[in-house]
């Protein structure tokens, strides 16, 4: 259940609506240089035997700063850690007191963080994702990301702006999971000391590398 969480972030008024997508999205990774948000996170796996699945949500804080430095904090229901310091990608499970550290590049790619934290322009995301405008709906603007490598465990990543602001991410993996992550509070270009992702491994956590 854990790794749900973790994994661990879319006729003429159609185009009209989807047009203005794809500027929200242009005028968000030039102009946003960091961000801090707080987020809920819903994860519905596919059905099973013909019986839905029932959704789990997680709520956390989010903050990142362009290019390549990001933290995700899940507070509930389980206590983990996402921290991207520009050189290596960090994952720490409390319950467990376990450490995953990889490097970033290799990890990255074509993920939901590398779409709204670590690409530093609309050409760096065009060169791991096909980016098309989508319909607007919820009141949101949305372009559909697809990544170009086929290799990954990612499908699709839908994203949406209220304006130029980030909004939502509607993630759909390969296994057919869907999470849907929905921002709130939303501070823009804050001053973000550099201990914000600096990442320190616990006292007796176990450590892997990978």
């Amino acid at each position: 259940m854990k790794k749900l969480f973790a994994g661990a972030v879319l006729g003429l008024a159609a185009v009209a609506a989807s047009a203005g997508g794809m500027e929200s999205l242009e005028a968000f990774v030039k102009g946003v240089k960091s961000g801090r948000a707080e987020f809920t996170q819903t994860v519905t796996a596919p059905p099973k035997d013909g019986q839905e699945s029932r959704a789990k949500v997680s709520t956390g804080s989010f903050e990142f700063q362009r290019p390549g430095r990001f933290r995700f904090d899940y507070k509930k229901p389980f206590v983990q850690s996402i921290v991207a310091d520009g050189e290596t990608l960090w994952l720490y499970d409390a319950d467990l007191n376990q450490v995953t550290q990889r490097k970033q590049a290799q990890a990255l790619g074509a993920t939901p963080a590398a779409l709204i934290a670590a690409a530093p322009d609309l050409r760096a995301l065009q060169a791991d994702f096909t980016l098309e405008a989508a319909p607007e709906r919820d009141g949101l603007q949305w372009v559909k990301a697809t990544p170009k490598s086929k290799d990954g465990q990612l499908q699709s990543v839908q994203v949406g702006f209220q304006g130029d602001a980030l909004s939502a991410l509607e993630i759909l993996d390969s296994f057919g999971q869907r999470s849907v992550l929905k921002f709130g509070k939303v501070e823009v270009n804050p001053s973000l000391p550099a201990s914000t992702f600096q990442f320190k491994v616990p006292s007796g956590a176990d450590l892997i590398r990978q």
